[in-house]
């Protein structure tokens, strides 16, 4: 068992890194924490594609001193995915971080069970 965590130990850390986020986000009250949380998951998620996506020994897949065949090169697809997901989670990032902007406007708060107060006397109001 320790011994498989040393060799993927790149793997294990990602592992790791999910589960502080994925704590981070069920645990804490503030937004802007939640926030923080679901980043360090996606970041966990990038490194887990990156490090299995990596060979030793291959090179990036462009095409130098005439070398055609496939075994010298890294597949490029978990590359192209992390880059996708990364600008994903920048979007998604500024968009909730946007939403929490609106929702301290509203409410003067971003923890949730205050708003969640907030909002049940309001409908009790009505």
């Amino acid at each position: 068992m320790l011994e498989t965590i040393r060799t993927n130990y790149i793997e294990a850390t990602a592992l790791i890194l999910f589960g502080i986020g994925l704590s981070t986000l069920l645990l804490n009250k503030n937004l802007i924490k939640k926030i923080i949380g679901f980043n360090i998951m996606e970041t966990s998620i990038f490194l887990f594609l990156t490090a299995r996506g990596y060979i030793s020994g291959r090179g990036a897949p462009i095409i130098i001193d005439g070398i055609t065949d496939v075994q010298y090169y890294i597949n490029p697809v978990p590359s192209g995915l992390v880059l996708t997901g990364i600008v994903i989670a920048v979007s998604v990032t500024a968009f909730m971080l946007a939403l929490c902007l609106k929702i301290y406007d509203l409410y003067g708060t971003l923890d949730i069970d205050k708003i969640a107060l907030l909002d049940m006397t309001e409908r009790n109001d009505d």
